[in-house]
């Protein structure tokens, strides 16, 4: 020790606290710093919880490959249209279905009040927006997550009766997930918008695009999602944030599938302006499409992998396979940190709302922005950021999935299977990249940029966990 000591020069690794760092080196020693933390902060009840689990690893380790084993075997495929009336379960006409965990009408954001208020006027159950919210008041409607009836929403994710859907099929297991029609930019229900071009467009998508829709895909098998997204990661897209490439090829084969119809020329032209004109289209094919990827894995015993990840504007929720479908985790949402549009900053901006944080729970989205290097012109930050985001998050997942190659990480597949327990363990939470929302109604997006699940809804799970199993 003294022979240590007594050398010209030290070479010291400082672990945790960096604070003894500056003093050893200003005394002439080499300091590496070790970043470390207490597992969980420290927290006695979660690091209590688990050790009861460690004796569970090898059923753990057996059911996460069984989950991963579904999740790889899906393949979502889109069907048809229709109105969600129709098709979603337990659907009715005072059936209003919204984004993220469970939330009554009193708690709702801004934004999700809106496009509430908005699907009622749709829906033709109120003359205004003050006897809509008098009906809503009442207890007429009923509130459920669009995640509880096989369905997705983006942002504020309102569902009503009439409002055409997407139906996309697992092929594998016979399963159905459902999801809106992607309204495009500006003013839309989505944000909390309801003027009358709003109301209007969505009649136009019920009454005029849905049937040229339903022509086109009844001359169809259906069109492979599963497919479109994985061509799609390997030109730029991440097929949550940035869906140029995805629709660009939905259109390939819509387009073809629409202009054999025996629709009027100005329906077609109106359908396909439509999808053209909206480089957003195919996130509602996305969203739906990896539903089904991550439905196939729940409900698997021992399993600790993430099957959902959602938002309702006020809490971020998630489900963990092996604790079942009917168990919400939920916690306070964050809020994202990002680039804005001119005129607007933090102060404007809603928490994080949406259920099209689906995307990153099966891998993509802003799990895989490694392969999707303009992405970060929209949400900040610069490509080395996103190459390292994607780094980051195969720590924490269980698999890579092969059929979502990444081209510059020299086709590694994409991160799958969040598991609980190493986001618990290592401290590292997935990243999620998505809009911002004013946090009043109808005003819309105001930027975008990354946000991260709060660590709490992985702690409640987890005990959850224990409770059931150890």
């Amino acid at each position: 020790m003294n022979q240590l000591f007594s050398q010209d020069k030290l070479n010291i690794i400082n672990v945790g606290l960096k604070g003894f760092g500056p003093d050893a080196m200003s005394q002439g020693a080499v300091v590496k710093q070790v970043e470390w933390k207490p597992v969980a902060g420290g927290r006695k009840d979660i690091i209590e919880a688990l050790d009861k689990v460690e004796p569970l690893a090898e059923k753990i380790k057996e059911a996460n490959e069984t989950v991963i084993s579904r999740m790889k075997a899906a393949k979502p495929v889109l069907v048809g249209m229709d109105l969600a009336l129709n098709v979603v379960p337990e659907m009715t006409e005072h059936t209003i279905l919204h984004a993220g965990p469970p939330i009554a009408w009193e708690n709702m954001c801004g934004p999700m009040k809106g496009a509430v208020i908005g699907a009622v006027l749709f829906e033709g159950l109120a003359a205004d927006d003050e006897e809509a919210v008098k009906l809503i008041e009442s207890g007429a409607i009923k509130f459920d997550p669009c995640h509880e009836h096989k369905a997705v929403g983006p942002m504020a994710g309102v569902l009503s009766a009439h409002m055409p859907v997407h139906i996309v099929k697992n092929e594998t297991n016979g399963d159905f997930a459902y999801c809106s029609i992607n309204e495009g930019l500006g003013k839309v229900l989505r944000f909390g918008a309801y003027s009358k071009e709003v109301l209007d467009r969505l009649a136009f998508l019920r009454d005029e695009f849905m049937p040229v829709m339903q022509k086109a895909l009844a001359l169809t098998d259906g069109i492979d999602i599963k497919l479109i997204t994985a061509q799609a990661l390997q030109m730029g897209d991440e097929c949550h944030n940035r869906n140029k490439a995805a629709t660009s090829l939905f259109y390939k084969q819509i387009s073809q599938l629409i202009l054999e119809t025996d629709c009027e020329k100005a329906a077609i032209q109106k359908a396909l302006s439509f999808i053209a004109g909206n480089d957003h289209y195919f996130l509602n094919l996305s969203m739906p499409a990896c539903k089904l990827i991550t439905e196939a894995g729940q409900n698997v015993p021992y399993a600790t992998i993430v099957s959902t990840m959602a938002r309702n504007g006020v809490e971020f929720g998630i489900k963990v396979s092996g604790i079942g479908t009917g168990e919400w985790f939920d916690y306070a949402s964050n809020y994202i940190e990002g680039l804005y549009f001119p005129g607007y900053s933090k102060e404007d901006a809603n928490p994080d709302i949406g259920d099209s944080a689906i995307t990153e729970t099966t891998g993509i989205g802003g799990m895989s922005m490694a392969g999707a290097p303009a992405i970060v012109q929209f949400v900040g930050g610069d490509v080395e950021d996103a190459f390292n985001t994607t780094k980051r998050m195969y720590g924490i997942t269980t698999d890579i999935n092969a059929a979502y190659a990444i081209p510059n990480m020299n086709f590694k597949g994409a991160p799958m299977g969040i598991d609980m327990l190493k986001v618990i363990e290592s401290g590292v939470l997935p990243v999620i990249n998505t809009g911002i929302a004013h946090k009043e109604a109808g005003i819309g997006q105001i930027g975008a940029g990354i946000v991260n699940p709060p660590m709490e809804c992985f702690y409640q799970a987890l005990l959850a966990y224990v409770k059931k199993y150890a």
